[in-house]
C-alpha cells in the first residue's frame, strides 16, 4: 500500500487530489498536511496532520518529520508557497515528489521570468513591467504579484495615479498588458512524459473568484504549437498549467502555473489524467494519452458537511 502526502489539504486543489486519489487507487492511504484545521480537509483524507506555515523556516523540518514516522512513498505540493518551500527537497526527493522539479518551479513561479523565459523561445508575450521599477505609458493594464497563485488579487489599472498607488503600495508586483477579449481566455494543461509525448487540454473557461467555474473543450492548432514549443523548451516532465489568451494577434501567453491547476478533477473527469499518469511514471509504468471529444463541458460545483456528523 503506498501513503501519499498531499500539502495544503485545506484548499480546493489538494482537496480534488485527494478525491481522484481515494476513487481511482482507493488502496492508497491518504495523509493531508495544512497550516489550520478549520476547513473540510480531513474529510478527503486518512490523516491530517497541522503544520507551520510554508513561509516558515519549520515547514520543511516538519515535513520531512512526517515523511520519515509515517514511511511517505509519494508528496504532492499543491501551492505555489510550498512548491518555494520544497525546493531543497525536491531534487533529493526524486520521483517520490510529483512536480515539474526545482529549475521549472524557480522560472514559473515568479511571472516576470516566466514572461522572459517564453519570450526567449521566440514566442510572443504581452508586455511585463516590474512595478518597483518603472510604470506602464499604455491603460487599462493589469496589475498582480510578480509570484503568486493563479488568477487571484488580479486589479485592473485605469490611469497613472492608480499605478502609482498600486506600485507604491504593492512594489513587489508586476504591470502587465490586458489582453482582450477576457471571454476568450484558455487555460492548457499540458504533460509531457519521461520519454517526451506530450498532451495538451484546452479548455475555454469562465472564471468566478478567480476559480474556474464553467470550461468547455476546445482545439485550437495555433494554441497546441505554442503549448507543445513551451513544453518542448522547458524540458518539461510532469504537468502545468498554460494561462493564455485568444487576442487578434493570436494566442497570447500571460502565465504558467508549475503545479496541478484548480482544473485538475474537471480534466481528470473527461479523462485527461495528468495526476495519475505523474503517479504512475514515478513507480516505472508508462502511460497512454487518451483521444478527447472537444464540446465537452464542465462545471464547478458546491456541496456541504455537519461536521458533528464526522467528530
Amino acid at each position: 500500500m503506498k501513503t501519499v502526502l498531499i500539502t495544503g489539504i485545506g484548499g480546493d486543489i489538494a482537496q480534488s487530489i485527494a478525491t481522484i486519489l481515494a476513487e481511482s487507487r482507493p488502496e492508497f492511504r491518504l495523509i493531508g498536511v495544512d497550516m489550520n484545521n478549520r476547513h473540510a480537509g480531513h474529510l478527503f483524507v486518512d490523516e491530517l496532520f497541522q503544520v507551520p506555515a510554508a513561509s516558515s523556516t519549520e515547514y520543511t523540518d516538519r515535513i520531512k518529520v512526517l515523511i520519515k514516522e509515517y514511511s511517505i512513498d509519494i508528496v504532492i505540493p499543491t501551492s505555489e508557497h510550498e512548491l518555494a518551500a520544497f525546493h531543497p527537497l525536491i531534487d533529493k526527493m526524486g520521483d517520490n515528489c510529483i512536480s515539474v522539479g526545482s529549475k521549472l518551479i524557480d522560472i514559473c513561479i515568479d511571472k516576470l521570468k516566466t514572461i522572459n523565459f517564453i519570450a526567449s523561445l521566440d514566442i510572443s508575450v504581452p508586455w511585463t513591467l516590474k512595478a518597483e521599477d518603472a510604470t506602464p505609458k499604455n491603460f487599462p493594464c493589469i496589475f498582480k504579484s510578480q509570484k503568486g497563485s493563479g488568477s487571484k488579487n488580479v486589479f485592473i489599472i485605469e490611469n497613472q495615479e492608480d499605478a502609482s498607488f498600486f506600485a507604491n503600495k504593492f512594489p513587489d508586483s508586476i504591470f502587465q498588458e490586458l489582453l482582450k477579449p477576457d471571454n476568450q481566455e484558455i487555460t492548457c494543461a499540458v504533460y509531457r512524459t519521461k520519454n517526451g509525448k506530450i498532451a495538451v487540454l484546452q479548455l475555454l473557461r469562465e472564471l468566478t473568484g478567480g476559480l474556474t467555474s464553467w470550461a468547455k473543450v476546445v482545439s485550437n492548432n495555433k494554441v497546441l504549437q505554442m503549448c507543445e514549443s513551451v513544453a518542448a523548451g522547458m524540458n518539461l516532465y510532469g504537468s502545468i498549467n498554460i494561462q493564455l489568451r485568444l487576442t487578434d494577434k493570436g494566442p497570447r501567453i500571460f502565465e504558467i502555473n508549475p503545479r496541478f491547476s484548480s482544473t485538475v478533477l474537471m480534466r481528470h473527469r473527461i479523462g485527461f489524467c495528468d495526476l495519475l499518469w505523474a503517479i504512475d511514471e514515478a513507480q516505472g509504468l508508462e502511460v497512454d494519452f487518451p483521444c478527447i471529444e472537444v464540446n465537452q463541458c464542465m462545471v464547478r460545483v458546491q456541496d456541504a458537511k455537519k461536521l458533528s456528523d464526522y467528530i
